[in-house]
């Protein structure tokens, strides 16, 4: 009796240990990339991520069970854009942010994207924010993360003017954009926030002369775009529904 017993109680902790093992196998990971950069042109306004745009996808996949790390080009702090902060910009998503010590606690600590591989995630997202403009477009870490993502069959995903940093994205020698349905920060949004003569580029014109399909829809609705492996979004009303989407390829 005592061995049957000890036998039932070995079968029952190998039978744990191996679905607690195939769940970790199973649990899908996202790379968050965050700008580092915080200064809003010669303005002498200071710029950052949009809140909004990291709180509703981290969000909506992290209560879906997906595992999420983030990073940034130089590590640690990434910068908030204050005006993100504003009780006028906030939402349900921005105010459980505020509250959230875990996920500030991470923020505080990111990896540094010189330091992260492809190969140890399953999709790649980019918030928004003016931020990105001047620093992830150019950056050679994050370009060569895109380009491996891609073409390693993995989604990739970007809201409001994280489109912008595959200005300079090729596969194959030619724009990754080329030929593709997407949508982004438009220019007659930038025009409402005043910013057309402070960025470095209106990316809906850049994104358009490497040849992407662009479309848009009315200044603060939410829009997204889909087009195989790309996930776009328009503005900062558009973030849950683009990691709705990031969703649904992940699941597949």
């Amino acid at each position: 009796m005592k061995k049957t017993i000890v036998l039932s109680i070995l079968i029952s902790a190998v039978a744990v240990i191996s679905a607690t093992a195939q769940n970790k196998t199973s649990m899908k990971k996202v790379l968050f990339v965050v700008t580092s950069h915080d200064k809003l042109g010669n303005t002498g306004e200071k710029t950052g991520f949009w809140t909004e745009e990291l709180a509703a996808p981290y969000y909506e996949l992290a209560d879906k069970g997906i595992q999420i790390d983030i990073a940034t080009p130089l590590g640690g702090q990434p910068p908030i854009d204050p005006k993100s902060a504003d009780p006028e910009s906030a939402t349900e998503d921005t105010k459980r942010f505020d509250a959230d010590t875990e996920l500030l606690a991470k923020l505080k600590n990111t990896l540094k994207l010189a330091n992260v591989k492809e190969s140890d995630y399953d999709a790649i997202f980019y918030p928004g924010g003016h931020g990105p403009l001047w620093d992830l477009t150019k950056d050679r870490n994050s370009i060569s993360l895109i380009e491996s993502f891609y073409t390693h069959n993995k989604p990739i995903a970007f809201v409001c003017h994280a489109p912008a940093v595959l200005k300079d994205v090729k596969i194959n020698e030619e724009y990754l954009v080329k030929g593709k349905k997407l949508t982004g920060f438009s220019n007659t949004e930038e025009a409402a926030v005043g910013l057309t003569n402070v960025v470095p580029f209106l990316l809906e014109e850049v994104l358009q002369a490497h040849g992407a399909i662009y479309s848009k829809t009315e200044n603060w609705h939410p829009y997204a775009v889909e087009d195989g492996l790309l996930i776009t979004g328009q503005n900062p009303a558009s973030s849950k529904l683009v990691a709705q989407k990031l969703l649904q390829q992940l699941n597949k």
